[in-house]
């Protein structure tokens, strides 16, 4: 089994975000990177899958030449190679599944087909929820989205989505694309061995031409959040009077 996982270089974004003075970008000088909570189950089920199928699986990622952090992070955990296609400049769907599919037929005419593309369901940052249906449709391939579950054997892939008090169950042949949401499994943590290994890995970099764009970003604003306060009801025993008179004024009591 020979499969492909993309991902994405975005920042980590569990703290305050600031904006440049432009209004353009995020402020990066105290924000670290990672690759979204999807994108790092979809490097794990890749894994997974070739573990339990062997052959090889392969991370891709456009984005700058810092993004082989990332690249080295999936190989550290069981990847056996990565293709970089670098650029410093962010790019519209439309455009980076154009660059991903080139990619892809690039790499399946020297080594055969991809069983499976696997991406996040979204990226971490701009969640166009596009990439994997744009990639899809160029290469005349089901797609299958928003997956929690995925089981592949004999040319066919069933994959569960979540729907209601449910699942809907979809079964596609093989070679497809699926976009896969944080919860289909539990990421591993890299190990130091695997760091070191991932190292001497492969990385086939190249640096595609950003064909113009359809869409323009204007401006970012980071959404209007409610300030949030603590009330000290006192201390001990002589917050309990204050602490039933509350749960009484929420209707609790």
């Amino acid at each position: 089994m020979r499969v492909l996982v993309c991902v994405k270089r975005v920042p980590a974004v569990a703290g305050r975000i600031t904006l440049t003075e432009d209004e353009r970008a995020i402020d990066t000088k105290y924000v670290g990177f990672q690759v979204g909570p999807h994108e790092e189950c979809a490097v794990e089920e890749a894994v997974r899958q070739v573990e339990a199928h062997g052959g090889e699986a392969v991370v891709l990622t456009l984005g700058p030449a810092e993004a082989l952090e990332q690249l080295r992070e999936a190989m550290a955990l069981g990847v056996a190679r990565a293709i970089h296609l670098v650029t410093d400049e962010e790019w519209d769907a439309e455009s980076t599944a154009a660059a991903i599919v080139d990619a892809i037929r690039e790499d399946e005419a020297a080594n055969g087909p991809f069983d499976l593309v696997l991406l996040g369901n979204e990226s971490a940052d701009a969640g166009g929820y596009q990439v994997s249906v744009r990639i899809a449709r160029s290469l005349g391939r089901p797609a299958v989205t928003g997956i929690k579950a995925l089981t592949v054997a004999a040319g066919t892939a069933r994959a569960e989505q979540e729907a209601g008090n449910g699942r809907d169950v979809y079964e596609v042949t093989t070679p497809a694309v699926v976009a896969v949401l944080e919860g289909i499994n539990l990421p591993r943590y890299p190990s130091v061995p695997g760091r070191i290994r991932a190292k001497s890995k492969p990385v086939a970099t190249s640096t595609p031409v950003r064909p113009a764009q359809r869409l323009e970003m204007r401006r970012l604003v980071v959404p209007v959040t409610e300030a949030q306060q603590a009330q000290v009801l006192g201390r001990g025993a002589d917050a309990a009077q204050a602490v039933v008179e509350l749960l009484a004024s929420v209707g609790v009591l």
